[in-house]
């Protein structure tokens, strides 16, 4: 199976296949550009997968077993990912809005974020406004991520970036909120830099962020 099967392979939500495929992978110790090629190649699967849940072809439980597939593969990339990476590009900081306890999404994007080279510190679910503004104080990230799957999210999204501005932190930071409801009003709303429905869009916004 080569790069672009396994994308199918996810896309189509294959886990005996894709996982026996991973673990073959890993055995011919496989140089940091062949790794990148893999996590691409699951980003793409992730994108289709996410393509086919928006157009009703796959529910909920599709989506939530995809993301298990992707923690699983994750986990066994995660040893090489972290002796390569180095937080090479930035650090950001994430978590499940206030409010929130869903964290399928946002621990799809962690995992992305730090195949791509980002140093992540994942606050978790239900984080309270002032725990991302303590954590923009200590951390000192370059991006701020807030996810949300609730339309009752988008409130605590708002207040924490009106937080980070009374705060006077916001200038350092750039925003992006993520999930079911997030559209381009509401991301104006929030006040946020930018928003995103599909993890790897957000990777590729993050990566853009710190290399301009």
């Amino acid at each position: 199976m080569d790069m672009k099967e396994l994308a199918t392979a996810m896309g189509n939500l294959e886990e005996k296949k894709i996982l026996g495929w991973v673990d073959q992978f890993l055995a011919g110790n496989p140089s940091p550009e062949q790794l990148n090629e893999a996590i691409k190649a699951c980003q793409d699967g992730m994108s289709e997968v996410g393509k086919r849940f928006e157009s009703g072809e796959y529910f909920l439980a599709e989506l939530i077993f995809a993301a298990e597939i992707l923690q699983q593969v994750m986990t066994r990339f995660r040893p090489l990912i972290k002796a390569g990476s180095g937080g090479r590009l930035g650090r950001v900081v994430l978590g499940t809005a206030d409010g929130d306890l869903h964290d399928i999404g946002k621990n799809i994007v962690r995992d992305m974020l730090e195949a791509a080279g980002f140093e992540v510190h994942d606050l978790g679910i239900n984080v309270p406004v002032q725990r991302f503004v303590a954590a923009v104080k200590e951390i000192k990230p370059q991006i701020v991520g807030i996810s949300g799957l609730l339309t009752l999210a988008l409130d605590s999204m708002k207040n924490t970036v009106d937080a980070l501005k009374e705060a006077g932190v916001r200038d350092e930071v750039k925003v992006i909120i993520g999930g079911n409801p997030v559209t381009a009003k509401v991301c104006e709303r929030v006040g946020a830099d930018a928003f995103t429905r599909s993890a790897a869009e957000g990777v590729e916004i993050c990566k853009k962020w710190v290399v301009s």
